[in-house]
């Protein structure tokens, strides 16, 4: 069965297929993704590698968790399950106009009719 790894601290200059030939030499890649920005293409420093067997994966970590790649120390784990993200987000629930529900009735500013 196959195991995902979490490959942190990347120099923003690796290359996915750099990324995937590093692999290859400790064991059988199934795939790699080097995470970018959306907007810039940029890689954002980390990605996933899918070895094929959960052996390939232990002698992954075991060589390179703690690599030294251009000057930066390769940070290999066992890739977590991404945490449910509840929906959402804005600003907290509060209504848009400040609280105040709508309606007739005085007020200030100018007379509407």
């Amino acid at each position: 069965m196959s195991k995902r790894l979490y490959v942190g601290n990347l120099p923003f200059s690796m290359m996915e297929d750099q990324l995937h030939d590093l692999f290859t030499a400790n064991g059988q890649v199934v795939s790699t993704k080097l995470i970018t920005d959306k907007f810039s293409g940029q890689s954002k420093g980390f990605g996933f590698v899918e070895m094929a067997s959960e052996e390939d994966a232990a002698a992954a970590i075991a060589k390179l968790h703690n690599y030294e790649a251009d000057g930066r120390k390769l940070v290999v784990n066992e890739a977590r399950p991404m945490e449910k993200r509840e929906g959402g987000g804005g600003g907290g629930g509060r209504n848009r106009n400040r609280g105040h529900s709508g309606g007739g009735g005085g007020g200030g500013g100018y007379k509407r009719w």
